[in-house]
């Protein structure tokens, strides 16, 4: 039995992880932690890790960026293994997730869903194929009016995909209304949508002459961020030390 903290387990993600982990067999969510210390009947919630009293095998996070910090900072200290799907961290943030690494097993992914992380190979054997051949590329994502970081984790998941196997090339483009130029052939634009309640969509663009392949991704629900966070969550614990991501988590599934 793999015993589970949810940090922010009041939020949206949070609740939809609870449920999730209710109907399966092997993972248990023992505790909670949300600034919002509201108690659901499922477990005890605290206001921070500091306060929890409840032994845990790993955490999960889809809390809120601001506190990335503490969680990193706990988990290093307690040698708590972690799998941080929080997204919108800072550059210090994702060094710190990276020396957190050196004290426990991370497990860090902007998008925790099974498609998701297929069409990343997808796109790396493409770009090699079509930017080779010229092509532009453009990224556009949809999301609900409530989500605060644009671009969203994933888009800049994809774009990295793509910049990975091009040799690290490519500069990411956000805005093009401060500038009138031609579009760089070494960019991937990136623009992002809000509104409604859009769970998340990706398209990735690749523009040649005369023709145009696109990729996409529909999510219809949360339910299958959660289903991953708790997939990497059963794989995680009781790792060595180290920094993994969902390409670990399929390999291992597919063992």
């Amino acid at each position: 039995m793999t015993r589970i903290i949810m940090h922010g387990c009041n939020g949206a993600m949070g609740r939809t992880i609870t449920g999730l982990a209710g109907d399966m067999e092997d993972v248990e969510i023992v505790a909670g932690v949300d600034v919002n210390t509201r108690e659901n009947g499922a477990y005890p919630v605290f206001s921070s890790l500091d306060a929890c009293t409840v032994e845990a095998d790993v955490v999960i996070d889809f809390a809120s960026a601001k506190a990335v910090d503490g969680l990193l900072e706990y988990c290093g200290r307690k040698k708590l293994p972690v799998v941080v799907c929080t997204t919108g961290l800072t550059p210090e943030q994702v060094q710190k997730v990276e020396d957190t690494s050196r004290k426990t097993a991370v497990l860090r992914s902007a998008n925790m869903s099974l498609g998701v992380n297929t069409l990343m190979k997808l796109l790396q054997d493409a770009a090699r194929v079509l930017a080779g051949a010229g092509f532009d590329i453009e990224i556009v994502e949809k999301h609900h009016n409530q989500k605060v970081d644009a671009p969203s984790g994933t888009a800049l998941a994809l774009a990295d995909s793509i910049n990975q196997a091009m040799d690290r090339q490519y500069v990411y483009k956000y805005d093009r209304t401060k500038e009138r130029v031609k579009r760089d052939k070494k960019e991937i634009g990136i623009q992002a949508v809000r509104g409604g309640s859009i769970v998340g969509e990706h398209e990735v663009i690749f523009a040649g002459q005369d023709e145009v392949v696109t990729f996409s991704h529909t999510a219809y629900s949360k339910a299958i961020f959660g289903k991953g966070a708790l997939e990497a969550a059963r794989f995680l614990a009781g790792r060595q030390a180290g920094l993994y991501d969902m390409s670990h988590v399929i390999g291992a599934s597919r063992n």
